[in-house]
Formats: C-alpha cells, structure tokens, sequence
C-alpha cells in the first residue's frame, strides 16, 4: 500500500480518451496475464491544435497576475513534472501548503489534487490560476490578456471559434496533458513479455510488492491515482510526525465527513524514480526512506533492509519516456 508522489507533439502522441486497463491488458499476446498493473498505451486521436495551444499556454506565465509563474514552474517537465519542493511557491513568493504532485500521468487519476477536490484535468487546471497563493489571478484579467494577443486572439478563434474564455483555456491545457503519459518503461517491456528487461533483483521487487499487498491500492496502468486511502492505515503517522496543518486533514476538506480525515487519493507510482520529495508532505527526500514508512504505517510491519531495497529498485523500474525524451 505505497502511497508516494507521482511532449513533444508529434503525429504518434496524440491522443483521444484514455483507454480502459482491459483494452490495456489485451493489447499484446505475450503480456503477463493476471497482474495487478498493465502497461502504459499511446491513445490516439486528440485535436492537435488543442494540444499545441495547450503546451503553449502550460509554459507561458501570462496566465499569472504578475507574468512570472506558469504552470510549468510548479510541474517541471524535465524533472519528473513536479517542482521537488516541500510546498510549492506561487508569485510574490507566496508558500502553498502542499506538495505539487506530479502532472505525468495525471490523465489517468480518477479524481485532481491530493484530496481529490477536482474531478477532472479541466477543473484542475483552473484551480492554480486563480488561487491566490499560486497563480493569483482573475479569470477576467487572464481572458482580457489572452485576448489582446493577436497570436491567441487568432488561435482561439481558429480552433474553438470564439475568443478566448475561461472554459476554453483550461480544455486546450487540460488536452495537452493528455499527452503526458511515460510509456516505454522498462516495467512495461517486462509486462509485455520481455524478461531481460529487469534485472533478477528488481523482479523480486515486484513480487515482494505483489506479496506485502502493495498492489491493493497501487494498481492498474497508472499504479494507484484511482482510489482514496487514509494515510496511516495501521498506524498513527501525523501523530508521530506532529505539527499538523490543514492539508493533512486531506479528504476532510472536501466533504466535512470523519470518516474522510487523513483520506487522500492514492498517487500514481510511475514517476517516483524521479525524486523526491515523497507524501502530500513532502516529508521524506529519500525513496528508501518512503517505503519503510509506507511499510510501518500501511502495512504495520518494518520491512526488512534487503526488502526495501528491492522495492525500491522495482519502483525505479516503473520510470518510462518524459518530455525531453520525446521525438
């Protein structure tokens, strides 16, 4: 039960919806039948006009009150599409109070944000710019911006026949992301049959994450990000860490209920090779150090050394293509 953080345009990376695990698991003959995970798939389909407008608008801080962040500086897309801070800095250097997971993958989570309050990549992407400690700006400033481009002005109008507004903004940034998807892991080539291409330890990484039931909430193409779980599920983890804030209340801020305290969505797995920090908290820089707490406070137990080690070189194992990489 690990619970961790988280394009070049091109005519193979456009994509339509995301398809289904199961389209995913029958994709090829030689995959491994009965696993908890499947691979990664390239969709296909998306307007690439929306995906072009996207990127520009995902990199461009014209989105910001005082042109100086983008949604680019708190999802680096060459470092893993996080910004690796604790807590995140919006403009005038105003300090978020959580972690910025990261935006690979993102298409495949079932709900937005650590406590899911965002049910879609549209929602989410709205959510920054007006947030006061993040972007710090108004829909109709932003709208007013974009329309005094002639080069917005012009693209808008192209492809949504209309100026710019705040619902097209956030699809043509929201369309862009589905592009991030980090397929070509080395785990993926294993699962579609290829057994070189884990080494013997990272393999008995993944049984042992099958084995302590890691699986149960890491799943599925993404490895988690579609369901919520309460950190500390066998143990008391904010109460041995302390000072609490208001974002570990998690799911409890969204829906008021108890039974939601300390509730967050449990993240995708596929990008914690890239560095921590690790948690909603960004507590723990080390990924070692992650799965050990993962292991006394999920699954009740201190995981062996050698254990943890393996783990850990499986979870390295799930990094696939990012941005840079890309043709």
């Amino acid at each position: 039960m690990f619970k961790f953080t988280a394009v070049a345009v091109c005519a193979g990376f456009l994509f339509s919806c995301l398809p289904t695990d199961a389209v995913l698991a029958a994709e090829s003959g030689r995959l491994l039948s009965g696993e908890p995970i499947q691979p990664l798939s390239v969709p296909t389909g998306l307007d690439r006009r929306k995906v072009a407008l996207g990127k520009t608008l995902f990199f461009d801080p014209i989105l910001s009150a005082d042109s100086s962040l983008s949604c680019a500086s708190c999802h680096d897309l060459t470092a893993g599409g996080s910004d690796h801070r604790s807590r995140s800095v919006g403009i005038k250097g105003a300090l978020g109070g959580i972690r910025a997971p990261s935006v690979y993958n993102s298409a495949l989570n079932f709900v937005q944000f650590w406590d899911g309050r965002a049910p879609s990549l549209e929602a989410q992407a709205a959510g920054p710019i007006t947030n006061p400690v993040e972007m710090g700006s108004a829909w109709p400033d932003v709208i007013a911006k974009l329309s005094a481009s002639p080069t917005y002005s012009a693209d808008f109008r192209a492809i949504y026949a209309a100026q710019p507004s705040a619902q097209s903004v956030t699809d043509a940034i929201a369309t862009f992301e589905r592009t991030l998807i980090t397929v070509n892991s080395r785990f993926d080539g294993y699962l579609r049959g290829d057994d070189a291409a884990l080494s013997a330890d990272e393999r008995k990484g993944y049984e042992l994450f099958k084995s302590y039931g890691c699986a149960s909430c890491h799943q599925g193409a993404n490895v988690g990000g579609n369901m919520f779980e309460k950190f500390g599920f066998l143990g008391d983890y904010f109460a041995d860490r302390g000072h609490l804030t208001s974002a570990d209340l998690g799911r409890f801020n969204v829906t008021g209920r108890e039974v939601d305290r300390n509730v967050f969505k449990v993240p995708s797995l596929r990008m914690v090779g890239s560095g921590g920090p690790y948690f909603h908290d960004g507590s723990v820089q080390d990924l070692q150090a992650a799965v050990e707490i993962m292991g006394r406070y999920q699954l009740g137990r201190e995981l062996p050394k050698g254990d943890v080690q393996n783990l850990v070189q499986f979870l390295n194992s799930l990094m696939g293509d990012t941005y840079q990489e890309r043709p």
